[in-house]
């Protein structure tokens, strides 16, 4: 549906304005989605990126701040994002041999077991709502890119 229809607005200051009203309103809408898959397994957005993160470092473990510097919602607290997956069983926390002032965090299996669940209904989501062809998202992402250049 087109963004006029979707929010009941014929006309926009410029093509400019048009084209950030329709990223801030699509990205709500994936975010939607993305909540809706993750509610049932009690996860938050953050929560998950942080378990991708960390199964992506598996089996080594990762710190605080490489966390913090590759999650997508740069602005969360990710001590506090650590804290709730211990309390869950999804991750663990030791202190770094190396550094004691640091803390290593791995994921458990229980974490990585959760995170195959979510893939899977992730998949699904990302066939059913993407209406695009391979050719017209590679065209997206490089849109994307340079609109953040």
């Amino acid at each position: 549906m087109k963004i006029e229809e979707e929010i009941k607005q014929k006309q926009f200051k410029s093509e400019y304005h048009k084209t950030l009203i329709n990223i801030i309103f699509t990205y709500n809408w994936l975010i939607k989605n993305q909540v809706e898959i993750l509610k049932p397994f009690d996860i938050t957005l953050q929560q998950f990126n942080i378990l991708r993160i960390l199964r992506g470092q598996y089996p080594n473990p990762s710190n605080i701040k490489l966390m913090k510097e590759r999650m997508l919602d740069r602005m969360s607290d990710c001590s506090r994002i650590v804290e709730k997956l211990l309390k869950k069983g999804f991750v663990e926390r030791k202190l770094c041999k190396e550094d004691r002032r640091n803390v290593d965090v791995i994921i458990t299996k229980n974490g990585l077991v959760i995170l195959k669940k979510l893939d899977k209904k992730f998949e699904t989501l990302d066939k059913n709502l993407i209406n695009l062809n391979t050719s017209e998202t590679k065209t997206l992402n490089t849109l994307l890119d340079k609109l953040r250049g």
